[in-house]
C-alpha cells in the first residue's frame, strides 16, 4: 500500500500533468473508473484506492473536481494508428483542452479523424481527456485529411447544407477568437446557417459540420 506521497508512481503522475513530461516520457494519464475501463491498451500503471493507494493521496494527483478510485497512466504508442477515414476533422489553433476532447468525441459518434496542427491543445493532457470521454482510443490522429477541404467560417462563403459534402471531406476549423488562418488552402469555404448566436463553438461547429457529412453520405 503506498502511504507516502514520495511515492514513485505518485511523481510520476505529478510530472504527467505537465505536457513537456507528457512529451518527453510518451506516457498520460487518465482518471475514474469510466475512463481506465474505455482503454483499449494495459495499463503501464494502475493505482486503485484501498488496493495500492490511500484516497489522500491519489485525492492529491488528481487533477479531477471530484477525486476519483483510480488512476491509470498509459503509453501514447498505444493510442490508435494513423488510418484515414473519409471525413475528417483539421483543427487550427484550437488551444482550448476542452473545446479539443469535445471534437474528438464529436469524430468519435460519426467515424471520422482528427488532424492537430501546432498550437493546438495536447489531446492526452487531462482536461481534453475527461471532454473526449473515452474516445481518443477510438479515433485516428492523422497527419492531413483526404478530399474536398471545407473551410467553415463564420461568414461568407456557402451554406453548409447547400454544398455538396459526398464522398471524402475534410472540415477546416480555426480557433474560436482567431478563426482559420487566411492562408489554410481549402477548396471551399461554408457556414452553418443560425438564427441567433452570432457564430458557434469550435466544438459545436465541428459537430455540426460532421452530421451534415454523415447526412449526406448515409
Amino acid at each position: 500500500m503506498i502511504t507516502s506521497r514520495d511515492n514513485e508512481k505518485l511523481k510520476l503522475v505529478r510530472k504527467l500533468h505537465d505536457r513537456r513530461w507528457r512529451d518527453q516520457l510518451g506516457l498520460f494519464f487518465v482518471e475514474g473508473e469510466d475512463m481506465v475501463a474505455a482503454a483499449a491498451a494495459e495499463p503501464v500503471e494502475l493505482l486503485v484506492v484501498g488496493e495500492n493507494v490511500s484516497p489522500e493521496l491519489l485525492a492529491e494527483v488528481s487533477t479531477a473536481a471530484h477525486p476519483p478510485r483510480v488512476i491509470g497512466i498509459y503509453r501514447r504508442d498505444d493510442l490508435p494508428g494513423a488510418e484515414p477515414r473519409a471525413a475528417t476533422l483539421e483543427l487550427w489553433g484550437v488551444a482550448d483542452p476542452g473545446n479539443l476532447g469535445t471534437l474528438i468525441r464529436s469524430a468519435d459518434a460519426f467515424g471520422a479523424a482528427v488532424v492537430l496542427t501546432p498550437g493546438c491543445a495536447d489531446p492526452t493532457g487531462p482536461k481534453a481527456l475527461r471532454a473526449s470521454a473515452g474516445s481518443i482510443w477510438r479515433v485516428p490522429l492523422v497527419a492531413a485529411g483526404a478530399g474536398r477541404r471545407v473551410a467553415l467560417v463564420a461568414h461568407g462563403g456557402a451554406p453548409l447544407p447547400e454544398l455538396d459534402l459526398g464522398g471524402e471531406a475534410t472540415f477546416l476549423l480555426g480557433a474560436e477568437r482567431a478563426g482559420l488562418p487566411a492562408d489554410v488552402p481549402r477548396d471551399v469555404e461554408a457556414w452553418i446557417p443560425i438564427r441567433g448566436a452570432e457564430s458557434l463553438n469550435v466544438a459545436t461547429a465541428g459537430a455540426v459540420a460532421l452530421y451534415e457529412w454523415q447526412r449526406q453520405n448515409p
